[in-house]
């Protein structure tokens, strides 16, 4: 393999797997060397030449079979603190990049609102106080790129399908006007599906399932607590768990593909006296009155009096810190402020639930939240937990450990047993209590009662044809792991099912991913538009979609709430197949979905045995597997181009990117993708973008820092990112060129939902392609690699790689021993308990 000379580009940060930063721990630093990269290091004279400043005149990369030593990277300061991923979208880039403003005494907490970088968490990045890196060149610690557009629209999962009615009532009279975006469109999806969980909840009446509403007084439930807590009863004591209702057949008759017209329904905007009233107490707290417009968003009408009886409501706005907030509450409430105030402490519970939801958690042990509680110094921790258990704004679980029966025999000695012995060797230890949010409650058990009714529903059927289709025929549910070559089995799969009479349906994760599978993509459409009514099949008065198979491409990219939606969307009988890639960073959103259903073993599991071609598929399938293997690529198909500090990084970026990539390889500027480890440090995407954007597009930026031609990633909401060109700009906002089409981005939200899109992360980048992509490593990035990230980003390449190499041999070390951090979800216990088999 080698090299195409090219400029290169700054240090970058993490932007890995979600991390527990409740506790914000501090990162570790640049990780030290141990292996040897893939492919042929670029000859050091090379590299020496371009350092010292050498005429730009691009080389060819050339094959080499030796890979020539690397130079050693400039000494990285490693990261500091880790970079709470619900903090990443406030330190967004843009014109104005939120840096927090400590908030002492009475000052005004500084919000932070940042581009939406997801695809938001990775749903993308979240929020990020300490963008800025400490020292020379550390890197921005970020969680999980999950969702860094502020503006999360809270969703959970289906229940009365009313809503469904209202808009088709409506679909008529809103035939005219403009189509939606998949992101729009899932918006009104989302909006829909949080007013059928309200009218659930309404519903329900007395002691209810695990992850619904608490009822009984405050000392009951405090009682419940500390009994859970001491093991004097397990948690499922204090919840009965309904059977899931009867679901609705599917129509016995309707088009394969019935397409109706989008909801055009706008999000509705606070009444110009609710926003004038929270501005006043904004003001009065002095807290930046453009704050005004989310705080009503968020806490609806009376959101003003909200904010002076509780001044900590004001975390619930994204973006918002803690020392923030209680600088906003010394400005409001004066001596009665005190960091031991019921108030503050149960806020400030939710807002750690929060935001270890952008890092992919549904719940968190208890004692997480506790440490994290004692951080923002709360004097008793403890009794802050059962404070907000107490009142309803968390709940409180503990799943019921099935115990193993005791051998024939005599039952004292078993007793004697347990008495004198600790727990024998190979028990797992007890359950822990865990704390979640009603939201992703709700959401995880309504998933796995529609799974489980699927499962029950479906009638086995023998079908002749490959190993997924005889499984598909005979369950309800079948889960297909593979590469990208292994996407074309499950559409495979459902054009032979369309051969036998049922209505079938691909759906993927976004458009690029439709427009991977060439011809056979044309009838696949997006999880946002499916839900949303946008394009797909029809659906009953049920709200049911009148479908016999649903095949889903990308599942791991599924989120808790998304697939929740979906799944109970599905009529009984229907029949289930979620495909993809288990290597690959997790959904943006909170939950680990596909990870969660493999773990469970409650449905077969079909492994595809078609490998990914090539040397890149060599190269890539070597990493899921752990291992960074040396491959042959006769046509330039891996490169490695060696760089010591973060200004060669970037140096070298744009010229591969805008020279030696379209000379050597054929492939354009447009077409190729820069790919980095997180948004800030001295060769993140800001910093990335920045060189790009003046060799490839050189402007004043005169469109909110934007110019025609230049390339974009927009994340209308958290977890989606859309890559795009900018077309114009006019009074309603900036125009984009999206794949096939044309998006508006209101001016008010050009700021904190578009960035420059030349270089993305890796969470960004999941679900889609590209003919060429350049992966930038310098040197202080090596904290935040890890086997996912790497085979995210060099996955990417469809033709060509090209690896900006300044990490030396923690590259290696990442891939053999760099897992992903664990997401601590309900899912798997929900799903073992209702369809788990004992094993023959």
């Amino acid at each position: 393999m080698t090299e195409p000379s090219g400029e290169t580009a700054p240090e970058a940060p993490e932007d890995g797997a979600p991390t527990d930063d409740v506790r914000e721990d501090a990162r570790e630093g640049a990780a030290e060397p141990a292996g040897q990269g893939p492919g042929a290091a670029e000859e050091p004279a090379a590299a020496e030449a371009s350092a010292a400043g050498e005429p730009a005149a691009a080389e060819e990369p050339t094959a080499t079979g030796e890979s020539a030593e690397a130079e050693e990277p400039a000494e990285a300061e490693g990261p500091s603190t880790a970079v709470p991923a619900a903090e990443e979208s406030a330190s967004a880039e843009g014109p104005a990049s939120g840096e927090e403003a400590p908030a002492a005494g009475g000052a005004a907490p500084a919000a932070e609102t940042g581009a939406a970088d997801a695809d938001p968490a990775d749903a993308g990045d979240t929020a990020d106080p300490a963008d800025e890196p400490t020292g020379g060149r550390a890197p921005e610690a970020s969680g999980e790129d999950v969702g860094d557009d502020p503006d999360r629209e809270s969703a959970g999962p289906g229940g009365d399908d009313t809503a469904v009615a209202a808009g088709e009532a409506g679909a008529a009279a809103a035939a005219d006007a403009p189509e939606l975006t998949d992101a729009q469109a899932e918006l009104v999806a989302q909006r829909e599906l949080r007013a059928r969980i309200e009218a659930r909840k309404a519903d329900k009446e007395g002691t209810l399932a695990s992850g619904a509403k608490l009822s009984g007084t405050a000392a009951d439930l405090l009682a419940a607590v500390r009994a859970v807590e001491g093991g004097t009863a397990s948690g499922s004591t204090f919840y009965e768990a309904p059977e899931p209702a009867p679901r609705r057949t599917a129509p016995e008759a309707a088009p394969a593909m019935t397409v109706r017209p989008p909801v055009p329904a706008q999000a509705s905007a606070p009444a110009p006296g609710t926003t004038a009233a929270v501005r006043e107490v904004l003001a009065k707290g002095g807290a930046p009155e453009a704050l005004a417009e989310q705080v009503a968003a968020v806490l609806g009408e009376s959101a003003a009096q909200v904010l002076l009886d509780d001044p900590w409501q004001l975390l619930a706005v994204p973006g918002v810190r803690p020392e923030q907030a209680d600088g906003f509450a010394r400005a409001l409430l004066g001596a009665a402020c005190g960091p031991d105030d019921p108030r503050r402490t149960v806020a400030l519970t939710v807002w750690l639930l929060e935001r270890a939801a952008l890092q992919g958690h549904t719940a968190l042990e208890i004692d997480t939240v506790r440490a994290g509680l004692t951080g923002h110094a709360v004097p008793d921790p403890g009794s802050a937990v059962e404070e907000a258990v107490s009142a309803g704004a968390v709940l409180v679980f503990q799943e019921e450990e099935t115990a193993e029966e005791p051998a024939e025999g005599n039952v004292e000695d078993t007793e004697d047993a347990e008495d004198d012995e600790a727990p024998a060797a190979g028990e797992g230890p007890a359950s822990p209590v865990l704390l979640g949010l009603d939201r992703y409650a709700l959401a995880e058990e309504s998933l796995a009662d529609g799974l489980a009714r699927l499962v029950r529903t479906a009638t086995a059927d023998t079908w002749e044809g490959s190993e997924l289709e005889r499984a598909a025929g005979a369950h309800g549910l079948v889960l297909h792991t593979g590469g990208e070559a292994s996407r074309a089995e499950p559409v495979a799969l459902a054009a032979a099912a369309r051969g036998r009479g049922l209505r079938t349906l691909v759906v993927v994760h976004a458009d690029a991913g439709r427009h991977a599978l060439g011809p056979a993509g044309a009838d696949a459409v997006t999880v946002a538009a499916l839900l949303s009514g946008a394009a797909g099949p029809g659906r009953d008065e049920e709200g049911a979609f009148a479908l016999d198979l649903l095949a889903v491409l990308d599942a791991p990219q599924l989120d808790v709430e998304t697939a929740a939606m979906l799944v109970e969307s599905l009529p009984d009988g229907c029949r289930l197949v979620l495909g993809g890639d288990p290597g690959v960073l997790g959904a943006p959103g909170a939950g680990q979905v596909f990870g969660d259903l493999l773990a469970a073993r409650v449905c077969p599991r079909i492994a595809s045995r078609l490998p990914d071609p090539g040397p890149l598929g060599e190269l890539v399938s070597g990493i899921g597997a752990g291992e960074l293997n040396q491959v042959e690529a006769p046509g330039k198909e891996i490169v490695i181009v060696p760089v010591r500090d973060a200004g060669e990084a970037v140096h070298r970026t744009v010229q591969l990117v805008a020279d030696s990539v379209p000379r050597a390889i054929g492939v354009p500027a447009e077409q190729t993708q820069v790919i980095t480890v997180g948004h800030g440090g001295s060769a993140g995407t800001r910093a990335l973008n920045t060189a790009l954007k003046q060799r490839l597009n050189p402007g004043p930026g005169r469109f909110g820092g934007f110019d025609p031609g230049d390339r974009v990633a927009y994340a209308e909401v958290p977890g989606r990112t859309a890559t795009g060109t900018v077309l114009s700009a006019d009074a309603e906002g900036l125009r984009l060129r999206c794949g096939d089409a044309e998006v508006l981005v209101p001016k008010e939200r050009v700021e904190t939902a578009l960035r420059h899109g030349w270089a993305l992360t890796a969470h960004q980048a999941a679900g889609m392609r590209w003919p060429a992509v350049v992966v930038v490593l310098p040197g202080d990035a090596a904290g935040g690699l890890s086997r996912p990230w790497v085979y995210t980003a060099f996955g990417r390449a469809e033709r060509h790689l090209s690896v900006v190499h300044g990490v030396d041999q923690a590259l290696p070390r990442a891939v053999a021993e760099g897992t992903a951090p664990e997401r601590t979800t309900r899912l798997r216990p929900l799903l073992e308990a209702l369809l788990a088999v004992p094993e023959e």
